[in-house]
């Protein structure tokens, strides 16, 4: 056995609870550990190295099974953030500064491995609330993005409003902006990115600490406008609350977006739910080491997302440390959404882009062009 997978069974075993009913996993070469499952559940084979318990469902053999493919308006997707034009934006949409354009270099680094999608973050489009986005700052943007279009295998690209559904502590329609200054926004990206599919509008990221049905209404309302704006073929992304939370969303978000509908379009599969969950042992994305692989949160969530019409959910942030526990558990996330494709439909790192080689979760190729352990062992395995 390759020492690499030598050390992720090892990790495994001694990170699972000896209580099969506690334990999501339940076989894969190398394994010692528990093989059968709590009533009600049955181990599914996702890979040759890690079959795992999932409520409801049959056991299958020893043959692994290929990603579902169900109509879907994306394949499966997996790649990075690039940051750095979000950079200095506060939780509470506060902001100084005017970004680090993040190196285009990475898109083609990256895309030639496999990955295809990048999310790029961004802020300050917009010098006064619902007016004209800034020609000079929207120029910089865009030639970015452009840049990440023509990478290899033309991949798809995220733009992300990185706001945190306020702008200056004020939350949208909550106090803050109202929702036509807010719609006016997505109106003119709309139109500028209409005519490429390859371009999925990100709706809001990271909501926090509002009113759950009156963000729904907004979200609404931003679809209506992205849709009336001409851009019918593009694929958006509903985001949740709690930070966008995939623990919460199920109980919390989901239900009311469960309820957004798109104008033009006969069914939701260009709608698709925007989740982030992260490794550590608060969920915060600032510690190098894993603590969770994140397999029951998001078999919680897939559950849902079947028993809810068949709907989908994209993480588009989630990431580790570049250590052993991350390298394993992060390893395993991804594994798990590659195999259930046909809810999750893929993942996109946090992060890489202008951040450098020192950052806690730091993604970002090395001077001589090699990259983080991270993005090796866990990543870059696991993309389409």
């Amino acid at each position: 056995m390759h020492p690499q997978k030598r050390l992720f069974f090892a990790t495994l075993a001694a990170a699972v609870s000896a209580a099969t009913a506690q334990s999501p996993v339940c076989g894969g070469i190398g394994w010692t550990g528990p093989t059968t499952c709590a009533s009600g559940s049955g181990c599914v084979v996702s890979n040759p190295y890690y079959s795992q318990c999932i409520p409801g469902a049959s056991p299958t053999s020893s043959t692994p099974t290929s990603p579902s493919s169900t109509s879907s308006a994306l394949p499966f997707v997996g790649g990075v953030n690039t940051a750095g034009y979000d950079f200095s934006v506060a939780t509470n949409g506060s902001f100084t500064g005017t970004g680090v354009n993040p190196p285009t270099s990475q898109f083609a680094h990256f895309a030639s491995q496999g990955a295809n999608i990048f999310r790029i973050p961004w802020q300050l489009m917009t010098p006064t609330l619902g007016g004209t986005i800034d020609p000079t700052f929207f120029a910089r943007y865009d030639a970015t993005v452009q840049s990440a279009l023509s990478a290899p295998g033309s991949p798809y690209v995220i733009v992300d409003v990185h706001n945190y559904a306020r702008w200056n502590g004020g939350i949208i329609a909550q106090g803050g902006p109202t929702n036509n200054q807010f719609t006016s926004l997505w109106s003119q990206l709309a139109q500028k990115y209409a005519n490429n599919p390859k371009v999925i509008f990100g709706i809001m990221n990271e909501p926090h600490d509002l009113d759950v049905p009156t963000w729904a209404n907004t979200v609404q309302l931003a679809v209506n406008a992205i849709r009336s704006a001409g851009a019918t073929e593009n694929v958006l992304l509903l985001p949740g609350s709690s930070y966008t939370s995939a623990q919460a969303f199920p109980t919390e978000a989901g239900p009311y977006l469960l309820k957004v509908t798109d104008p033009g379009n006969t069914d939701t599969s260009k709608l698709v739910f925007d989740v982030h969950k992260y490794l550590d042992s608060d969920n915060s994305g600032t510690h190098a080491d894993c603590v969770t692989n994140n397999v029951n949160v998001l078999t919680t969530l897939v559950s849902w997302l079947k028993s809810n019409g068949n709907r989908q959910a994209l993480l588009s942030e989630t990431g580790g440390g570049n250590t052993s526990s991350c390298e394993t558990d992060v390893g395993q996330e991804l594994a798990y959404i590659k195999q259930n494709s046909d809810s999750i439909v893929g993942f996109v790192m946090w992060a890489a882009g202008a951040f450098d080689t020192t950052y806690t979760l730091t993604l970002t190729p090395n001077p001589d062009g090699s990259d983080q352990s991270l993005w090796t062992i866990a990543v870059k395995p696991n993309l389409p």
